[in-house]
């Protein structure tokens, strides 16, 4: 069995095992903190021991769950259709019933005894049944998680710098990067445009009962636009190589370093550029073998994510889901395919089944440097695109083509931003719209390639509209499964830039590969 079907089955295999244990496993709801009865005579709870701080992404410790927190009241999805209420705390037990009712998925708030909201992420209680069940499938993902991020840091410092030192420098490096980040600029200013246009359309955020306070307090923008552009470049090299989240260093001094490769004497440009691409080609083999387990990884990862969530929590915010789901569906299923023919002189059709693997894998893993591995292996055997060319745009690409990452964020944005002026005084006008639109350009580039990046870099394009965070932790209830789509599109949309790339460098054959079983081509 081809290794795109081996894992279209094992992805399936995974959602229905996860499916069982949502309906076989009793699965009570946890906050990462245990609690008290208040004093002697009254009806309150109080926070104890704070073992795991569950607040939501990007939200400060002072706005976390804090112990000796007398608990008033508690309120799941507030303010939409499947609100869930607990508005009088008798005893302790009440509360535990309630968490043990609400099980895993959502954000929470939490009201205080002076009115204090705070916001917890409900996750599944480490003690239940179900967690028992999959902690097997828990661990053996997070083995393949930890596989595909070792390979990260080395594939692409060794691929570009042996694809920038390849070029031989000078002009052929000015063309390749000039056409690169030309198509880059280029896709993700059309998806954050579509995305503006949709939600513009659609509207699904007037008259949306999301539950969120508009006299919350206006963050404060945390991060100049500009200082994504000073971040590139590294005060320590050797610490930028210390973690994935700093790609945009690493791709910056690997640039540098493989362009001054051929600026530098015949003896020490062919010691370096040998040394390289010896080492280039023994991750190569490294990510090969890591490849294999794919299809048995993602079963894994499935059985993890549907077991522990289900799909309950995705239904209040359907229609903001929708319009994201459609953006993308457009992007990639008519944008991306009229650029690729029209620009690269590829059939979609063709490019597609070659590329299927890629795709299931950025499905499964919702990260397009887990994917890259897989992106490199797959251009150049199904793709038939060159290494030369392969090794420079895909892991570019990896990092700072982010066409649905900006799409989304432009939506959600947008989506929150229609909220707060139909319910409040925000005033949604168009120079906010377009600040919207060249923030979430901007913040796509300075993402990182891991899961739910977009939603960290979210919390930026808020402050800079002067709205309140706390719309970000309610999207992160449905964060998963747009995640796991808008990873897709930002690793198709890498995989067209290749083969338009490599058409105009004079590359023939693209996406005509041969059936492994048949050998006849695809």
């Amino acid at each position: 069995m081809q290794q795109h079907w081996k894992i279209l089955v094992w992805l399936l295999g995974g959602v229905i095992l996860g499916i069982a244990f949502q309906q076989l496993t009793a699965a009570p709801g946890y906050i990462g903190s245990s609690f008290s009865e208040g004093e002697a005579g009254t009806a309150t709870v109080v926070v104890g021991n704070v073992s795991r701080n569950l607040k939501p992404k990007g939200r400060s410790d002072s706005e976390a769950l804090q112990k000796g927190d007398v608990i008033s009241r508690v309120i799941l999805n507030a303010g939409m259709e499947d609100e869930v209420r607990l508005d009088k705390i008798e005893n302790l037990s009440s509360l535990t019933d309630f968490l043990s009712e609400v099980g895993a998925g959502g954000v929470v708030s939490i009201i205080l005894e002076d009115g204090t909201v705070r916001s917890s992420q409900v996750i599944l209680d480490p003690q239940s049944d179900r967690s028992r069940w999959l902690y097997p499938f828990v661990f053996l993902a997070d083995i393949f998680m930890r596989l595909l991020k070792m390979l990260i840091m080395p594939l692409v410092f060794t691929s570009i710098v042996t694809g920038v030192a390849g070029l031989g420098g000078g002009e052929d490096f000015g063309r390749l990067g000039r056409r690169t980040f030309g198509y880059y600029v280029t896709t993700s200013f059309l998806a954050v445009g579509l995305g503006l246009v949709l939600v513009n359309l659609i509207r699904p955020g007037e008259g949306a009962q999301l539950g969120l306070s508009t006299q919350a307090e206006f963050g404060q923008a945390s991060e100049n636009w500009l200082d994504i552009l000073r971040r590139m470049v590294p005060e320590n090299v050797f610490e930028a190589f210390t973690g994935n989240g700093n790609m945009l260093q690493v791709i910056f001094f690997a640039l540098l370093f493989g362009f001054f490769i051929t600026r530098a004497p015949e003896k020490p440009r062919k010691f370096l550029t040998e040394l390289l691409d010896s080492a280039f080609q023994v991750v190569m083999l490294m990510a090969s073998w890591v490849m294999k387990l794919v299809p048995y990884g993602v079963f894994c990862l499935l059985v993890k994510v549907v077991g522990e969530t289900g799909f309950d929590i995705f239904i209040p915010l359907s229609t903001y889901m929708l319009t994201v789901f459609l953006a993308l569906v457009i992007h990639a299923g008519v944008v991306l395919p009229i650029l690729l023919r029209v620009v690269g002189g590829v059939s979609p059709l063709k490019w597609f089944r070659a590329m299927s693997p890629v795709l299931m894998t950025a499905f499964s893993t919702s990260s397009s440097s887990l994917t890259l591995p897989t992106t490199l292996n797959t251009l150049k055997k199904r793709g038939r695109v060159s290494t030369k060319t392969s090794s420079f745009v895909a892991p570019l690409g990896a990092t700072v083509n982010m066409d649905g990452t900006a799409l989304y964020e432009c939506i959600g944005v947008v989506f929150l931003a229609q909220y707060y002026a139909s319910t409040g005084d925000f005033d949604l006008t168009f120079g906010s719209q377009v600040t919207v639109v060249m923030a979430a350009f901007l913040a796509s580039i300075g993402a990182a390639g891991i899961p739910s990046a977009g939603l960290i870099m979210m919390l930026t394009i808020l402050s800079a509209l002067k709205l309140p965070l706390e719309g970000a932790a309610l999207l992160l209830a449905v964060d998963r499964p747009l995640d796991m789509c808008r990873t897709m599109v930002n690793v198709w949309s890498d995989t067209v830039g290749s083969a338009i790339v490599a058409s105009k460098e004079g590359e023939t054959g693209l996406g005509e590969f041969k059936d492994s079983a048949t050998g006849e081509a695809a």
